[in-house]
């Protein structure tokens, strides 16, 4: 028998003196508090010219990805071994402590995470219960186990993201220069946190964007509920920061009578200001210090490629005829490649082929594509002769994951470091194979030839076979057999991607339906390694920014119980309802990895809530209808239109 007793559901209801508790054995539901200050912020809008203070919401939503979570275990009693495949972004992390509680050798602990369908952030989560309970099973029953989540579970059980709720203010002089922003901020953790305070820091440390902001405030309070535990979703707490920041822009340039793409030049950090100190600690516990971009440019590039030097006219014209067309413009930052290492073992063998081992697992971002490019290039072979295995820790022990848009360079800087080394091996073997000196053999088209005479070459294969001797001395020179070598990587601190969103979209102020004509993406990586890769990349997440703009929300009762557990409850955006996207690359290499490449594995999500926000309010501007809540919705954007008429929506 038991008793029902009340939930803490609602964020505000539940961070209130008095409120249900979720766990009894707490004074509150306030699970942390933290505060990041730079500058004299108290200071700074005590002087300013104007302040404008804004409440902005954005709500809960689920990562629903292709393939929900699945575990496969197999106990081996004979030996002692366990094999697990799990549809896991951290792999390695989940071996580890799979060992440690089936008190085994890690040896004796395979993870294998396979081409996994779609990921985002809540399967890096370490451990769901199903991770421990089927491998457990299979050594109970001695025979394998599966277990496959099913939709409604990932619904239920699965980890969440997005809501916050930050009351924020602004600070600008009578041009609109940025003085000093500050926000508070109430962040839902669900009903525990394991993944710590990453979402909320990387909202409040994502916030000043690419602006110079000499004042800064940030406060936030973690609370729990009754709800799905949260976790990182892809952005992780980006888009948070970046709404609550182009929104006031957006409200102190209306206020101001500045035009919304001149307030935002006007207040970038300029090209010659990098590497650039912000003031506040990361996620990864280093300083945030932008390393190198031009946000003038991106933004120029944005605004010509969306047509925003004719816009009012266009717009003015569409409005006569009836329609009520909008733009919106929206710059960001994107903390990426954050440490703490990862590795890379690259090996030529006998046969020609070139094998590539690295702990990061692949969820669809072409992992085996990027690196496979990163390492033929360095070794003169052809892509299509470079095998790469990831996510398995049979094949490469050591790593961290999958997450914070960090592998190709983190792990693609470990794999390009390997061939570095395997490839100066090879030309020490070569050349005492073909009697030449080190400096003049070169590698191309899969062999070793020496400078200027083609005719004088070997397959790379057979360097590989001479340099694992079978009788006679090795040279020393050679440190060891075969032609192969393990790099890691462990970047010093973030690298900072940025770009900038503009679109054209059309409301139906009636139906509340939302048609988007255009959008542009300008978007900085650093050096782009493959361009249709990152492509795919800004494309899947405009999807999912999209589906958390206006379509995409998690809806609780009174007693905490999900009400959307289906596809017919929670909407997804479908092909029909994406826009044609145009992706302009700029590039400014990064200068803290040989690569010069930066993340891109969050930054088609990060300001879509942002710039669909900026551009539903211009196209209802005759109404008077102001966004300070995502997503939207027909149904809340009808009701927006009829509050600003004053009228009852049926």
């Amino acid at each position: 028998m038991y008793t029902s007793r009340p939930a803490a559901v609602s964020l505000e209801a539940a961070a209130a003196p008095g409120a249900p508790r979720v766990h009894e054995d707490m004074t509150s539901n306030v699970c942390a508090h933290y505060t990041q200050r730079v500058g004299d912020v108290e200071r700074a809008f005590a002087q300013a010219a104007h302040r404008f203070r804004e409440r902005l919401v954005l709500d809960r939503g689920a990562a629903a990805p292709m393939e929900t979570r699945g575990v496969v275990a197999s106990w081996q009693p004979r030996t002692a071994h366990l094999e697990v495949w799990d549809s896991t972004q951290a792999p390695i992390p989940i071996r580890n402590g799979l060992a440690a509680m089936f008190h085994l050798p890690q040896g004796n602990v395979r993870v294998v995470a396979p081409d996994v369908g779609g990921g985002f952030g809540p399967k890096v989560m370490m451990f769901y219960p199903e991770e421990i309970l089927v491998p457990l099973a299979s050594q109970r029953l001695g025979r394998p186990v599966k277990w496959i989540e099913d939709r409604r579970e990932h619904f239920v059980a699965t980890t969440q993201e997005r809501e916050q709720i930050h009351d924020a203010e602004i600070a600008v002089d009578p041009g609109g220069r940025i003085l000093g922003v500050r926000t508070e901020f109430l962040y839902d953790a669900g009903a525990y946190c394991p993944y710590g305070l990453i979402v909320p820091i990387v909202a409040g440390t994502t916030l000043p964007g690419p602006y110079r902001i000499p004042h800064y405030h940030c406060e936030f309070t973690a609370v729990f509920t009754n709800k799905t535990t949260v976790s990182p979703y892809r952005g992780a707490g980006r888009p948070h920061g970046v709404f609550v920041m182009e929104r006031l822009l957006d409200r102190a340039a209306g206020e101001l009578g500045v035009d919304r793409a001149e307030i935002r030049r006007h207040n970038l950090i300029q090209p010659d200001e990098f590497p650039y100190e912000v003031g506040l600690i990361y996620q990864d516990n280093a300083p945030v210090q932008y390393d190198s971009g031009n946000y003038p440019r991106c933004l120029q590039r944005a605004v010509d490629a969306i047509g925003y030097s004719g816009w009012a006219m266009r717009q003015a014209a569409d409005r006569a005829a009836g329609r009520y067309l909008g733009l919106g413009i929206a710059c960001y930052v994107e903390g990426t490649g954050i440490g703490p290492y990862e590795g890379c073992r690259v090996t030529v063998e006998p046969s020609g082929r070139v094998s590539v081992a690295t702990g990061v697992g692949t969820q669809g971002q072409g992992h085996q594509t990027t690196l496979a490019q990163l390492v033929a290039d360095a070794l003169g072979v052809a892509p299509r002769d470079v095998v790469v295995r990831t996510g398995d820790t049979a094949a490469f022990g050591w790593g961290t994951g999958t997450f914070a848009s960090r592998a190709a360079v983190v792990a693609g800087t470990a794999a390009a470091l390997a061939a570095q080394a395997v490839r100066e091996k090879a030309r020490l073997v070569a050349a005492s194979l073909l009697e030449a000196r080190p400096d003049e053999i070169e590698l191309d088209a899969g062999r070793a030839f020496v400078r200027g005479v083609p005719a004088r070459a070997i397959p790379l294969g057979e360097v590989a076979a001479a340099a694992n001797p079978l009788r006679f001395a090795m040279p020393a020179e050679w440190e060891g057999p075969g032609l192969e070598a393990t790099r890691y990587f462990a970047p010093p601190r973030a690298t900072f991607s940025n770009g900038v969103h503009a679109c054209v979209v059309e409301v139906d102020p009636d139906t509340g339906m939302l048609a988007i004509h255009r959008y542009v993406v300008v978007h900085d990586c650093g050096r782009v390694l493959n361009p249709m890769i990152v492509e795919g990349q800004i494309h899947g997440g405009v999807a999912q920014g999209l589906g958390g703009a206006f379509w995409e929300k998690l809806v609780y009762d009174p007693q905490g119980q999900p009400l959307a557990t289906t596809f017919m409850d929670y909407v997804l955006p479908t092909a029909a309802e994406m826009p044609p996207l145009e992706v302009v690359h700029e590039e400014t290499p990064s200068p803290l990895n040989p690569l010069g490449v930066k993340g891109a594995g969050e930054a088609g999500v990060i300001p879509v809530a942002a710039v669909i926000a900026q551009a539903v309010e211009d196209a209802l501007r005759p109404f008077g209808v102001h966004i300070a809540e995502m997503p939207l919705s027909p149904d809340r954007v009808r009701r927006l239109v009829a509050d600003a008429r004053r009228i009852p929506c049926a």
